[in-house]
């Protein structure tokens, strides 16, 4: 059971209040970094020193041991200030919380050896220290579709060579490592995933990303051309990624939903701030916007939580699933249609470049553009709800 500080908030608790209490920085913050496409290096130096990169990771190794439900309300309050902070912060509590995932009933059905285990328990604690890791699994051409990869890797000795180039990969330049997916040379059937630092030797960034909204996540590409130690693979086994992908999709789908609709509700919240100072709500259309757009975000507020907490209680189950894959694509498409809906309220003058809802309206778009986009999830759902099995019914694979 969760304990309870001197104020009466339970530890759980206490994260979201610092995340709340956080986001009102992000905001006053993320115009510049928006317009200037610049990494919000301030708003991860408040993250560590709240302690939150360690919020995935157990107590026993100095972290906060977060439930995918806590992660889901951190996450939306963080995003409530700058999406595309809340954004990087996802890719990070990705990699601790798959990591954290890896329970002993889980390696034992992974066949994780127990050097593995020590390994990951060192990178959960240098999470807690204050590191922060990014995610390099996307190609150009590919997708995230991790089946489809074109970076390989070559056992060696001691370890493993990885060559290749990623790209969305939010934070890059600014991570402590990254969590890189790669196909076998001697298999392409067989996709591994290493953590590769982010000074290795061979990996370098190069700044691409110039894009309509996340414009601070810093999601340049990268390439690599690197050897790392044989501790770097996560698991301690090759070909474990389309497996943990299976039984983990929340970390691959639902995270993002959180952020979204947290960049939704922000949108709702400056609406509102603009038409009481321009007197726009004594219109009724306003208002009627205002109404439509509160109970829509309410809406999927309300069943990315129930996502997440079917996972704490049910991961990996079918219905578990179903409802990861309904969350994403209701964060997406609600984002997106409630933040072009306030922009509309509001009127021209909010289209101005450097007005709030300009810069929310372009982040909520990207919402049902991230993986999986919500043409994917819908295929997904539809399938499911036609009585066959999403994650082998198709034209192409998920993964």
């Amino acid at each position: 059971m969760a304990g309870r500080d001197p104020g009466g908030a339970t530890e759980g608790e206490e994260h979201e209040a610092v995340a709340r209490r956080l986001a009102p920085r992000f905001a006053a913050r993320a115009a510049d970094h928006d317009r200037d496409g610049s990494f919000p290096v301030d708003d991860f130096a408040d993250l560590r020193a709240a302690r939150l990169f360690g919020l995935m990771v157990p107590a026993r190794l100095g972290g906060a041991g977060a439930s995918f439900a806590r992660y889901a309300r951190v996450a939306y309050e963080l995003a409530r200030g700058n999406g595309a902070t809340a954004l990087v912060f996802n890719m990070h509590a990705s990699v601790t919380g798959a990591f954290n995932a890896v329970d002993e009933e889980v390696a034992e059905t992974l066949g994780v050896p127990d050097e593995a285990l020590e390994a990951r328990d060192g990178f959960l604690a240098g999470a807690a220290r204050g590191e922060f890791y990014g995610v390099a699994m996307s190609e150009r051409g590919a997708g995230s579709r991790l089946s489809q990869l074109s970076t390989a890797y070559t056992p060696v000795p001691g370890g493993y060579h990885i060559k290749g180039a990623k790209t969305f990969c939010s934070g890059a330049g600014h991570a402590d490592a990254y969590l890189v997916a790669a196909r076998s040379v001697e298999d392409q059937s067989v996709v591994s995933q290493f953590l590769v630092p982010g000074d290795a030797s061979g990996l370098t960034v190069e700044p691409a990303w110039d894009s309509l909204g996340m414009r601070a996540t810093s999601s340049h590409d990268l390439h690599l051309d690197v050897t790392v130690p044989a501790s770097a693979l996560l698991g301690g086994v090759e070909g474990l990624a389309l497996a943990v992908a299976a039984l983990m999709p929340h970390w691959m789908v639902a995270s993002y939903a959180a952020v979204y609709v947290g960049v939704a509700q922000a949108a709702v919240d400056a609406a509102v701030e603009h038409a009481r100072a321009r007197r726009l709500d004594a219109l009724p259309a306003v208002r009627s916007r205002i109404g439509r757009a509160d109970a829509a975000v309410c809406a999927a507020r309300m069943a990315v939580f129930e996502a997440a907490r079917r996972v704490d209680e049910a991961p990996g189950d079918p219905e578990t699933n179903r409802w990861v894959w309904r969350a994403k694509l209701l964060a997406g498409t609600t984002a997106a249609d409630v933040a072009a809906s306030m922009l509309e309220a509001a009127g021209t003058s909010a289209s101005r470049r450097g007005h709030p809802l300009e810069r929310l309206y372009r982040d909520a778009r990207c919402g049902s553009l991230q993986p999986a986009t919500s043409d994917v999830c819908a295929d997904y759902l539809g399938v499911a709800a036609l009585g066959g099995d999403p994650n082998r019914d198709g034209s192409a694979p998920r993964w």
